[in-house]
């Protein structure tokens, strides 16, 4: 028998300022067994004693002060279930699933309540007639002016319609000067309304919808027929790059809308293109709105309440966008769902995948989830494969074009041929071919990750910890560290392999490869993307539209370059460092890997042009490089879930790491012994599981505080929960007593990300 509470904990407003304010009430023996964290109920507040709403965070036994002072509960509210009572649910079952403060997990789920005020918004028309705006746009052409026939060439195509200022000024890079000077010689005209801030807006749909391939309208009427059969399950469409996956979205977000639901579209942040945008903006109109990091606190606060009082169907963001508040969701899609950015970083350290399918059984009637992505995480997969979810495939390319022809080349060859440049002898000949034709070429290095892996440049050997077999990352005075158990030894200047003496720890960045395709090509225009060059509001879509335009041959980036985007001019992907992030010291290296080449080469050839892809590594041979080069997931997947089998990782089994943080190296190391010890007592209780660490942290030390972590490993993800909640109390109960200053500790499930 579950233990009942005595007392409970309960907010009464839950606008962001207030969650951290409980109130405490007593509850009554006759709610006791119904009361739970999460609970909406009605309580007796102030002098009056009026009754208000409120929702349970934590049940306790310990009553702050004196008992017979503490009201009671009045009863528990069972009206509709409304935007508000999910979210709190939701909330708990975060709290409880990822461990963080109930408060914190509140925080992520509710939308920003401040009040803001109404705004006016501005929409763009054509002014003249369509046979002197067609001249003026050709003489503009000839007079070389891009950012007006930028402007013109997008009224053109749909001259009765009116077309966002905030579009025009951001996306397509055109300044309020140019704008202003259009309007006033009467080529254009500028509207304003006064309304909710609408950061895509419009009057209508723009297309119809378009006529999908056998393959896309079996997995459209396959879905609708469950969801009218009342099922609700969660859907992977394995689809390869340049499937037509987005069409399939929005055929399926068209039936739902038909049933009166509405529906929330994850992308991955970066992702959040201007393509993406319009091709949902130009379907759905006015229904459809957006929701990102660059929106202003105004803007944000507008796209809720359209969605809670119904003036939108449709909202797109990253994983934010998932808590919209809509009073009818029907509809979940995760787009590129292998990405790493749907995990959280910070607590509580939530997944999208999971929160969005736990939500989906949330609302009323319960909503459907569909994922997708050409390179599905091994989780995803995995439970496909399990019949969890129901697998659907994409296996043709309907976006023009042939898949790219991938080729190898290997390094070790080119240092052996003496050629020491960033570039092999294949990609420079393809490059001086591409810039001869007027194509255009994306380097990309893969940074993700890195931690100075060491190899030997001859032979490819990686020096790999014995206990984890994950890369041993290089540290300060000549040690090499692993992350996982802590295992060091010394830095070698000789390979243990083959003897060569070629042995360093591998970094390079994108400002160096800038700077050598300069040297090597210096009538090439390059364009750079990458953490530094994006800082700025708008910069990201400023480099991307601008490459579009043509205004760049060179695109050289981090992977935030290849993902999703659609340049039909690219003929050439050149991927300098393969194995970079193949030996992050992380597990998911390979399955990382595996990914970004297969995006990177799904960049190439999307045009009429057949398009290339080289691909330079020092390990040709590894079944990442290999898998991808050939576009071959199923083998890829077969090869990795052996291994993760092996050693009991995610998603065979289950993960947590216990993230402890400390101002004292030595305290912080002792405490972090303590939890393991702990852990282990309770082991014949909760269940067997394998432990590992204490080891110090990826980046063992931030402004001057210490990181480490415990991992553990079980394949019951309710017995690491437990174990959780056993560190969560013992850790609570010395904050009481003082005994933790300097020192905190937090949880990570299955991580994604390296800590």
């Amino acid at each position: 028998m579950e233990k009942t509470y005595e007392y409970a904990n309960i907010i009464i407003d839950i606008s962001h300022e207030k969650v951290d304010r409980p109130f405490q009430y007593r509850i009554p023996e006759r709610l006791r067994e119904k009361v739970d964290v999460g609970t909406p109920v009605e309580i007796p507040f102030g002098r009056g004693n009026t009754l208000r709403k409120g929702y349970v965070i934590e049940l306790t036994d310990e009553p702050n002060w004196e008992p017979d002072k503490i009201k009671e509960i009045a009863a528990i509210r069972e009206d509709a279930v409304s935007a508000e009572d999910i979210s709190i649910r939701l909330a708990a079952w975060m709290k409880s699933h990822y461990g963080s403060t109930f408060s914190a997990a509140l925080k992520t789920v509710l939308p920003a309540n401040k009040k803001q005020t109404r705004q006016i918004h501005k929409f763009v028309s054509l002014r003249m007639n369509l046979r002197e705006a067609t001249e003026y746009y050709y003489e503009c052409v000839r007079k070389k002016q891009k950012a007006r026939e930028r402007i013109l060439k997008e009224i053109l195509e749909t001259p009765e319609e009116r077309i966002p200022y905030e579009l025009i000024t951001s996306k397509l890079n055109v300044s309020a000067a140019t704008l202003k000077s259009l309007s006033d010689q009467g080529i254009i005209r500028i509207e304003e309304e006064e309304y909710f801030r609408k950061p895509v807006a419009g009057d209508s749909s723009r297309y119809g919808a378009k006529v999908l391939s056998p393959e896309q309208q079996a997995i459209v009427s396959s879905f609708t027929g469950d969801y009218d059969e009342g099922k609700r399950d969660t859907y992977l469409i394995h689809g390869i790059t340049g499937s037509g996956k987005t069409e399939v979205y929005i055929a399926l977000i068209d039936e739902m809308i038909k049933r009166g639901k509405q529906a929330i579209v994850l992308i991955p942040e970066i992702a959040l293109t201007y393509q993406t945008l319009m091709r949902f903006y130009r379907h759905f109109g006015d229904r459809v709105s957006v929701m990102n990091s660059s929106l202003s606190p105004g803007e944000k606060y507008d796209q809720m309440e359209r969605a809670r009082c119904g003036d939108i169907d449709i909202i797109i963001g990253p994983r934010s966008a998932l808590f919209t508040p809509f009073p009818n969701t029907g509809i979940i899609i995760i787009d590129e769902e292998h990405e790493s950015t749907y995990k959280s970083e910070n607590a509580p350290k939530f997944h999208a995948r999971e929160t969005a399918i736990e939500l989906a059984k949330l609302v009323p009637g319960g909503a459907s989830v569909v994922l997708g992505s050409a390179t599905p995480s091994l989780e995803s997969y995995y439970r496909a494969k399990e019949g969890e979810y129901k697998l659907f495939e994409l296996k043709r390319r309907l976006t023009g074009g042939t898949l790219p022809t991938v080729e190898i080349a290997d390094l070790r060859e080119e240092l052996r041929s003496g050629n020491r440049s960033i570039f092999s002898r294949r990609l420079q000949q393809l490059m001086e071919d591409r810039l001869e034709k007027g194509q255009q070429a994306m380097l990309f290095i893969n940074r993700r990750g890195l931690a100075g892996f060491v190899s030997c440049r001859s032979c490819g050997h990686v020096f790999k910890c014995p206990h984890c077999d994950v890369s041993l990352s290089e540290h300060r005075g000549g040690r090499l560290v692993c992350h996982y158990c802590g295992y060091e030894e010394p830095m070698r200047k000789i390979c243990p392999k083959c003897q060569s003496k070629y042995v360093s720890s591998f970094r390079a960045g994108t400002q160096q490869i800038e700077d050598e395709v300069k040297k090597f090509w210096p009538q090439a225009r390059v364009l750079r993307m990458d953490a530094d060059t994006t800082r700025a509001k708008g910069s990201y879509d400023k480099i991307l539209s601008s490459f579009a335009n043509k205004e760049a041959d060179v695109l050289v980036g981090t992977q935030m370059i290849v993902k999703g985007h659609d340049f039909p001019d690219v003929t050439l992907v050149g991927i300098l460092a393969a194995d970079m992030s193949l030996y992050a010291s992380d597990y998911r290296a390979s399955e990382r890997t595996f990914q970004l080449l297969t995006q990177a080469a799904g960049r190439a050839g999307r045009g009429e042009m057949p398009g290339n892809v080289v691909v330079q590594t020092y390990q040709p041979e590894h079944y990442s490089v290999q898998t991808a080069s050939k576009q071959d997931y199923e083998a890829f997947y077969e090869e990795e879930i052996a291994y993760r089998d092996l050693l009991r990782y995610p998603p065979v089994s289950h993960m947590m790491s216990v993230q402890i943080q400390s101002k004292d190296e030595e305290e912080g190391m002792q405490f972090s012994n303590r939890l393991r010890a702990m852990m282990e007592m309770q082991s014949s209780d909760i269940g067997k599981a394998i432990f590992i660490g204490p080891a110090a942290a990826a980046i063992s030390k931030i402004n001057d505080v210490y990181r480490m972590a415990v991992y553990v490993k079980m394949d019951d993800y309710e017995g690491l929960i437990a174990y959780k909640d056993m560190l969560e109390k013992y850790i609570k109960d010395q904050e009481a007593l003082g005994k933790l200053r300097g020192i905190t500790v937090q949880f990570d499930f299955d991580p994604v990300n390296g800590f």
